[in-house]
């Protein structure tokens, strides 16, 4: 079962002045900021009550966000949902006829383990599974 939204993901060009844009409509810095090599993006993390907003920017022309940006301009690129077993979640999602775009989960930015479910199969909408990864 879907725990509740974890963050939605934004694409933008230039993430240093999205994060200036964030922070002062959020009235809080970002509390992280990392790279995801596998997926070729710059993330910056915000809290936002129990909720947080990913800036996402595409770090070469080919990566997802970089595609994503070009197609439809820079704007909510997902929605992510937390999860307490991805892999249980991935099967049931699967059951339900949803198209899984990984179903294998992979490590994703903020801690996570990541699945994503194809636009297609929920109205145009990308979404994501987000499970924390233990700290043991």
């Amino acid at each position: 079962m879907l725990d509740k939204i974890e963050h939605l993901g934004i694409a933008v060009t230039d993430i240093e002045a999205a994060n200036k844009v964030y922070t002062a409509l959020l009235g809080v810095e970002p509390y992280k900021e990392e790279v995801v090599e596998s997926e070729a993006v710059t993330t910056s993390f915000f809290k936002c009550g129990e909720s947080k907003i990913e800036l996402l920017q595409a770090q070469n022309p080919d990566s997802a966000i970089a595609k994503f940006i070009e197609k439809r301009g820079e704007g909510i690129h997902h929605v992510a949902f937390s999860v307490t077993n991805i892999e249980a979640e991935i099967q049931r999602l699967e059951k339900e006829g949803f198209q899984i775009l990984n179903k294998i989960p992979k490590r994703g930015a903020d801690n996570k383990l990541v699945a994503f479910l194809h636009p297609k199969s929920s109205h145009g909408v990308l979404v994501e599974l987000c499970q924390e990864i233990d700290a043991g």
